[in-house]
């Protein structure tokens, strides 16, 4: 397979607190998606990067988990994962301290001691989880439905 490369962008005007930006993907998926201080540190209208964040490692995590049972002889009918991003004050700023991940799944076939040793494996192989790695608390909870 050959190297993969995706690129993501982002625009700012102004200063912290008053100013806003927006976000956009190569593939056109998010384009020109706003952010801002309000969005990131209280509740406003648009996204921001530790959503994002969490969006990410949870597609990434549920493809690697499908993948991983069906290289098994178990192809799941579901997997869903939810990602949860947490920061904490650190220093002057913040910093992300843990992801948690809460993974459902229909897999026919395995029982809940299986799959939840699948996703204790997929945590170590998902490549999103390896970047965390060792500043980042990954925390996932398993359940097989």
């Amino acid at each position: 397979m050959a190297d993969i490369s995706r690129k993501g962008s982002a625009q700012w005007s102004g200063d912290l607190m008053k100013g806003a930006g927006t976000v956009s993907t190569e593939s056109g998926t998010l384009q020109g998606a706003q952010y801002s201080f309000k969005t990131r540190f209280e509740s406003g209208t648009g996204t921001n990067p530790e959503e994002l964040l969490a969006a990410a490692h949870a597609g990434c995590f549920s493809m690697q988990l499908s993948a991983m049972l069906a290289g098994d002889g178990h192809p799941p009918d579901d997997v869903q994962t939810e990602a949860t991003c947490e920061m904490v004050r650190s220093g002057p700023g913040f910093r992300i301290s843990t992801m948690r991940l809460k993974v459902t799944g229909k897999v026919p076939g395995i029982d809940q001691a299986v799959f939840g040793d699948y996703v204790t494996r997929a945590a170590d192989l998902c490549p999103l989880s390896g970047i965390m790695k060792g500043n980042v608390e990954i925390v996932h909870e398993a359940t097989l439905l």
